[in-house]
Formats: structure tokens, sequence, C-alpha cells
């Protein structure tokens, strides 16, 4: 995943938001503003945050009007205080009305996501190591929010099912039905069904480290681990794959996490699924000299 949205996708999500939003018509708008009506609106932050979603809310309007001009006033990834005029948009005021609050729910959720991913990142205070996503996000939305995270300066773990393997629990238990030695058949089944993806091997415990350690998986994901257990399994590790740290991860956990030598990956499952989104406004003004 990189920090751009694809386009036909994202016209595809905008397209349903709206046809949600609007059913049969804006009765509101249809009946109490004239037509042909032109007007600047400006999306106004109302806390402190870290901006992202501004070309989303563009394709809302673009696809109510194709004439309605968006004008970005800050970068995407940016800090905005309080106050701060994020964009403009000027056009049809029915089409600006119509399509406030989809623009809206898309600009104060991933600012949301992006503004506590921030704060997440804030707490590995310069280290090497990197905060990551997970898949906990919102069905049909996943770009969006992963979008969002990297805005906020973190980095995306796999997209999908498809672009890494990542042998968890579950997996584990089920290979463990055919006897020991789970984790080894598992990743040498994985290298060569597909041999150019990178596997990570879930570990529960110090064995399952030992084990996914000396079959070289590319990445351990050290699930529930205390601070000291982590320690003990990256001496296990010993350089040999890439180490994650996951499972119940708070705020408050970051900065001891990335203070130990060896800790590449803390993944937050809360950055996408526990957000409160931020207080943006649009707000109307008739523009007198057109």
């Amino acid at each position: 995943m990189s920090n751009t949205l694809n386009n036909t996708a994202l016209e595809n999500l905008v397209k349903v938001a709206l046809a949600e939003d609007i059913g049969s018509g804006d009765a509101t708008t249809l009946s109490t503003v004239p037509e042909n009506l032109k007007t600047k609106a400006v999306f106004l932050a109302k806390e402190d945050c870290v901006c992202a979603g501004l070309p989303v809310a563009a394709k809302v309007f673009s696809q109510l009007d194709k004439d309605v001009k968006f004008t970005a006033k800050v970068s995407e990834g940016d800090f905005c205080t309080a106050g701060t005029i994020i964009a403009e948009v000027f056009g049809d005021a029915q089409a600006l009305l119509t399509g406030e609050r989809t623009a809206l729910n898309y600009l104060q959720r991933m600012s949301g996501i992006a503004t506590t991913t921030q704060k997440y990142v804030e707490k590995t205070n310069g280290s090497k190591t990197q905060i990551l996503d997970t898949r906990k996000t919102t069905p049909g939305l996943r770009m969006l929010e992963k979008y969002s995270v990297a805005m906020g300066g973190a980095t995306n773990h796999r997209f999908g099912l498809y672009d890494r393997v990542m042998i968890k629990d579950n997996h584990r238990e089920l290979a463990a039905l055919s006897g020991n030695g789970g984790i080894t058949r598992s990743v040498n089944s994985a290298r060569e069904k597909y041999p150019d993806l990178e596997v990570e091997v879930e570990a529960d415990n110090l064995d399952e480290v030992k084990e996914a350690a000396e079959i070289n998986a590319e990445y351990i994901l050290l699930d529930n681990m205390s601070n000291e257990e982590v320690k003990e399994a990256i001496k296990i590790i010993d350089g040999r794959s890439q180490v994650e740290v996951s499972g119940g991860i708070t705020i408050e956990r970051i900065e001891s996490l990335a203070a130990i030598p060896g800790v590449d990956f803390i993944s937050v499952g809360a950055l996408t699924h526990c957000i409160k989104s931020v207080d943006i406004s649009l707000d109307i003004q008739i523009d007198t000299n057109s």
C-alpha cells in the first residue's frame, strides 16, 4: 500500500456513498435552494488535527457537478490547528449542499485516523521502530483507512490476504494436527506455493519463536508478550527475522517497546477500529461577486 488512492476504486466508493445518501433526490436542497446559484464553502478544522481525505472530498463534489472547483489550502498529512481553513469549494450551491455530509464523513473520519496515528508515531521518539496498521478496517473502506494511516506517518502492513503469507494462531493449530513441526511445515509449504511472497509467523510463546526463527521466516510476530518476553524472543531470533510486536498495544506502551533494540515494528489495530472522527465543518459563504 502506498500514499496514493486508486482512482477507479475511489470513484466507485464515492458513487455508492452518494447513492446511499441521496436516494431519489435531496428533497430539502431541491425545494429550498434556487437552481444555478453559485456559492463558496470552506472546510474549517474545529480542533487540532492531521488532515487526510481531501482528494476524497473533492471527488464527492466532482461527481455531483464536474464544474465545481475544489481548492486544498493545506497538504495531505499536514498538522492543522483549530481554526485552519483546510479547503475551499466553489460552484453550484445545490451540489455543495447535497455533497456536504458525504464529504465531511470521509474527511472527518480519515483525519481522525491520521491524527490518532501521528500520536502513536510520536511515541516512538524517532527510533527505527515503525508503527503498522492491521486488517481491522471497515469492510469496503480499507483503502481509505490505510491511506489515512500513511498520512499520519505510520507504515501500512499487508493490504489483504494476497500480498503476504501470515501464519496466525488458527493456521498453527490446524497445522499441528499433523504432528510436531507445524510451523516449519507451514512455512515450507507457503514458500513452495507462493515463492514471491514474504512469510510471517505469529508466535504466542518462545518455543514457537524458536521454530519460526530456525526456519528463517522473514517476519516473526510476537503476540501478547510482555516486554521481558519480547527481549528474550529477540535474543532467540538473533537477527534471523524481522520482529513485529502486536496484541493489546496501547499508546502508553509504545515508548517502552520502541526502546527495545530489535523491535522493528509495532502493529496497532486501534489505528483504524477505535477512532474518533475529527470535528470539521463546511461553512457556506454566498459569493456576492457571482
